[in-house]
């Protein structure tokens, strides 16, 4: 059973394995913790049978008038299940009421986010400016 929850207690590194799929340089379970720790909202997806954290999500806020999601994840063997969608579902519902709630997607996501009324910038006349630094790419260290 997928159980979802909007803290971090009780949860420790090694429940934190196996996400980040396909990054060159991935967070390691240490460092998504400290992320999860750091985040204004976060959502977790958990196994409840294996007592794992399946699935994620995180946004920064200044909780006035703008927030930014930067991080969607699912295991891959629980992907296609709509558990990404009810992560999204439940930050949006967090959110609810901000001016802006931006995020960066490759685009063969665009319309997953569109379904939560999210719009591509290119669609809007407005431009989305990004920075990476792809050394950091599994985080800064402490």
């Amino acid at each position: 059973m997928i159980e979802y929850k909007d803290n971090i207690e009780g949860v420790t590194s090694d429940r934190l394995n196996g996400l980040f799929v396909g990054w060159p340089k991935p967070p390691t379970p240490d460092t998504l913790l400290r992320i999860l720790h750091n985040s204004s909202h976060i959502v977790l997806a958990i196994d409840s049978d294996t007592d794992t954290v399946i699935g994620f999500i995180t946004a920064i806020s200044d909780n006035i008038i703008s927030a930014y999601i930067p991080l969607l994840e699912v295991l891959p063997q629980y992907q296609g299940k709509g558990i990404g969608g009810e992560l999204m579902r439940r930050m949006m519902k967090k959110l609810e009421g901000l001016y802006m709630i931006d995020l960066i997607c490759n685009k063969d996501k665009v319309a997953f986010y569109e379904k939560f009324g999210l719009k591509s910038a290119t669609k809007t006349g407005v431009e989305a400016m990004i920075g990476r630094d792809f050394a950091a790419q599994s985080g800064r260290k402490e």
